[in-house]
This record gives structure tokens, sequence and C-alpha cells, in this order.
């Protein structure tokens, strides 16, 4: 293994915290880790491996002269503005923002899905794809295997840790609110989100497709180098962390459950947790902070004959976040 010197920018955030578990629970090969953020988190320090890390102020400059890998998660207006600033000397950028992730110039990596794609990277960027994309792919890639998927439906469950560490304490506050009789904070969200579903993640846009939705129908072509139609509905939930997906599926062929079952069983990054017999299905609060994407429900569609329709559960910060851009990053690391 080929030791790296690493950057995170935007460590102070939840999924910065979270660069720094994976990369300490996975023995990352690197020799040495230096953490930037705003002026806000400027002079904060983070333990890692035993020491205190103190977190650096972003600035434009040469703080990446002596970088290979910068670990991204600090929104997509940072990394638009600090690319240059991180690349010019050889950095490599992986960035967790959705800035460049539909760029042909750069590549979208799920390592279990593409890793090749991550090895042709002019620009020096490598993008992490969205966190519910992510979590749809991984299944999809299984039943890909076995016929092609011509359309998919989707509708998501995503949790506050979705938007961000703020948001969790948002939600965690709206619930105290609540209980003690006081009228809800509202900051980080269009509405109250504590007992409620709010059906609108990221902006709408033309056609009443949000943002969101529409990144897991671009994404998901662009890293399963398909032709596949994705038409979601992205809701947000009141949990913590963890998001759920309900998948529709309609391939070239018909499938057998049994068939999908036992292939997203032998896909890297996948767990089957399917005996609905015995009410075992995947649930947010019992993964969060797990690395696989988790399925269930797993049966045929009775409104198509092509059809297949699951159930998946998986840690938005983790597998949707941290944990694919270290993967990414270990790519970079084998002798």
């Amino acid at each position: 293994m080929i030791e790296k010197r690493v950057a995170i920018v935007g460590a102070s955030g939840a999924v910065g915290q979270e660069f720094l578990r994976v990369l300490e629970e996975r023995c990352f090969p690197l020799s040495s880790l230096r953490l930037f953020g705003s002026s806000r988190s400027a002079g904060q320090t983070c333990r890692f491996r035993g020491e205190d890390l103190r977190i650096e102020e972003l600035r434009h400059g040469e703080q990446f002269r002596d970088i290979d890998i910068a670990l991204v998660s600090a929104g997509g207006g940072v990394s638009r503005e600090y690319a240059d600033d991180i690349t010019r000397f050889g950095a490599l950028m992986i960035d967790n923002s959705s800035a460049f992730r539909m760029d042909e110039d750069v590549p979208l990596v799920v390592p279990e899905i593409n890793a090749l794609d991550a090895f042709n990277h002019p620009r020096g960027i490598i993008a992490n794809p969205n966190c519910s994309t992510i979590i749809m792919a991984l299944p999809l890639l299984a039943i890909e295997r076995l016929s092609h998927i011509k359309r998919v439906h989707v509708s998501t469950y995503q949790a506050a840790s979705g938007a961000g560490a703020a948001a969790m304490m948002e939600l965690e506050e709206q619930q105290r609110q609540l209980i003690n009789g006081e009228q809800p904070t509202v900051n980080k969200f269009a509405h109250q989100l504590a007992y409620n579903l709010i059906p609108h993640i990221d902006v709408f846009c033309d056609g009443g497709y949000t943002r969101e939705e529409l990144k897991m129908h671009h994404e998901t072509r662009k890293i399963m180098h398909s032709d596949l139609s994705v038409s979601a509905t992205c809701v947000r939930v009141p949990c913590l962390r963890a998001h759920s997906e309900a998948v529709w599926v309609e391939t070239e062929k018909p499938l057998e459950p049994d068939a999908v079952r036992k292939a997203i069983a032998e896909t890297a990054g996948c767990q089957v947790m399917d005996e609905p017999d015995k009410n075992i299905y995947p649930m947010p609060f019992m993964l969060a902070g797990t690395d696989d994407v988790y399925v269930g429900r797993i049966r045929k569609d009775i409104a198509s004959p092509n059809g297949i329709t699951f159930w998946c559960v998986g840690d938005q910060i983790r597998k949707g976040a941290a944990l694919n851009a270290v993967q990414v990053a270990e790519l970079f690391t084998k002798s």
C-alpha cells in the first residue's frame, strides 16, 4: 500500500467528522493528515489516531502544495471556488458536493460499480455521487447483471442527516419543543420536520421535479453507463440518520425474486435482510452507522410482468458520503 498525504476540507461538518472515523477504522495508509475549514471552525481540534489535529482556515494560495488526496465536503460553492487551488499542484480532489458530478470530464464513481472510471480524471477531480443515488445504484447493479434495466421508479425517505449536522440538531430540538408545548424552530427545512413528512428536497425545477430527484435520474445513468430512466419522488422524514428507498424496477426480461435476492447478496456493498414472515427487513434506526446497503421486501411487481420491487436502507453519511469517498481514495493506494 502506498501512503498518501491527505487533506479534509470541511472537517468540522457531519461528513468531515465521518471522514476522520472512516480513515481511522479502515487504517487508511497516510503519511500526513491536514484539516481545513471555514474561519468559524479554524482553530478547533479533532482527535485522530490518538492525536489532536487543528483545523486550518481554508484560503486561496498554496495550502495544497504537499497534498496527494483532498477529501472535500464543504458545499458546492466552496468546491467550485477552491478546486483550482486544491488541484493546482497535483492533488486529487474527491468532491462530495454536486458541483462537478455531471461534468463530462469529471468521473462520478461508486467503486463497486465503476472503479475504472476513477482513473480517467483529466481535471484532477473525482465526484462522489448523491447519497440516495449510491444507495439505490448498488442493488440496481445486481439486477442489471441479470437483465438490462429499462426504467426505475423510486420513492426515497431521507433522514435529516442528508441536510447536515445542523439539520439533525434542529430535528431533535423540534421534538423537544413540541413535547414542551412550544412553537418548533424551523430553519433548515421548508416546514417542521418533527412528526411530519416533507415531499421536497432541494429546489424545484422545470417539470415539477426537484433537483434531488433529477440527480437520481442523471447520476444513475452516468455511473452505470446505462440508458435506464429513473423517476423519483424524494421525501424528507423525521429520522436522524440513514436513508430508505422503495424501488420499482422494470427489466427487459422477467426475473424471479430468488434470483434477484441471490444476486444482491453476492454484490459487494450489499446485504440481504429479507425474512418478512419473521418481521425482518431493513430499518433506518437499526442500520445507522453501518457500511453496506441493506435490501429487503424483494418481490415481483404485480403491476408489471417484468417488474421487481424492493426496499433498501443505507447510512447517508457512511456509504452515501464519507465511506464511498474514502473507498475511491483507496483505489490510489494500491501498489
